[in-house]
């Protein structure tokens, strides 16, 4: 169960890191298997290539609703990277590991 509060799960990686720091929110609705993925994905990810450089804040739409509109999410789950600027949406179950990555500006713009 994800607790009421604003922030379900907030994890900071400290330590020493030549890049800048990457805040990110992701948004998900409740438990579902989708939004369970995408919290795995997203920790997968930062894990591997944001060692040490971001902090990420999980948000349950279903618990707090009004923060779903004040951002102006449409569709969970959704990845917001808050800084470094420009801010970036991503959203799915995040389980295309390139195009995360390049929304997130850690690679090239996958190509189609």
């Amino acid at each position: 169960m994800i607790p009421q509060n604003r922030k379900s799960k907030t994890t900071t990686a400290t330590g020493e890191s030549n890049g800048e720091k990457y805040v990110l929110r992701l948004y998900v609705t409740g438990a579902t298997s989708r939004s369970r993925r995408a919290i795995l994905n997203i920790n997968a990810i930062c894990g591997e290539h944001l060692e040490g450089k971001y902090n990420l804040e999980i948000v349950d739409i279903l618990q707090n609703p009004a923060l779903a509109r004040e951002a102006q999410i449409v569709a969970a789950p959704t990845l917001i990277k808050l800084l470094p600027l420009p801010l970036r949406r991503i959203i799915g179950d995040l389980s295309d590991t390139e195009r995360v990555l390049a929304g997130l500006d850690l690679k090239s713009e996958p190509r189609v």
